[in-house]
């Protein structure tokens, strides 16, 4: 049987101070603390945890990750409660724009108070076929 990877349980990054880091996530992310240990603290949703633990920040070593939202609406409003808890977006002034060159996927992007790279982005929906077309063709 292949190997299937399932959604991500939890994720661990190297943070200046975990209590702060923790605070953060909850206020600009609307994260709940889950619990604490030694040299780190544990935040999370329904989705994902993230483990934060005491140490140096690395970002140029993981480029960015994405979290899904369930569309465009969904990231319109999240765009402008970043901007209303003043959260360090890119592309001022145009935030939202494809994933990449010839993306269909839209996404924003932003920074945590330790450089890491985080995005919200929206999956482009397949266009179906009539089913007209679907009988001729």
């Amino acid at each position: 049987m292949p190997l299937q990877l399932g959604p991500v349980g939890h994720l661990g990054i190297s943070v200046h101070d975990p209590q702060k880091s923790a605070r953060w996530w909850i206020k600009m992310l609307n994260m709940t603390r889950r619990f604490s240990f030694p040299g780190g603290v544990v935040v999370g949703n329904d989705h994902v945890d993230i483990v934060l633990h005491k140490g140096k920040p690395h970002p140029e070593v993981l480029h960015h990750i994405s979290f899904h939202v369930r569309g465009m609406r969904e990231l319109r409003a999240a765009l402008v409660e970043l901007q209303r808890k003043h959260v360090e977006l890119e592309d001022p002034g145009d935030e939202i724009g494809p994933e990449g060159p010839g993306s269909k996927n839209m996404g924003l992007w932003f920074q945590d108070p330790d450089g890491y790279r985080w995005e919200l982005s929206v999956l482009a929906t397949r266009k179906r076929k009539s089913r007209a077309k679907r009988k001729r063709g």
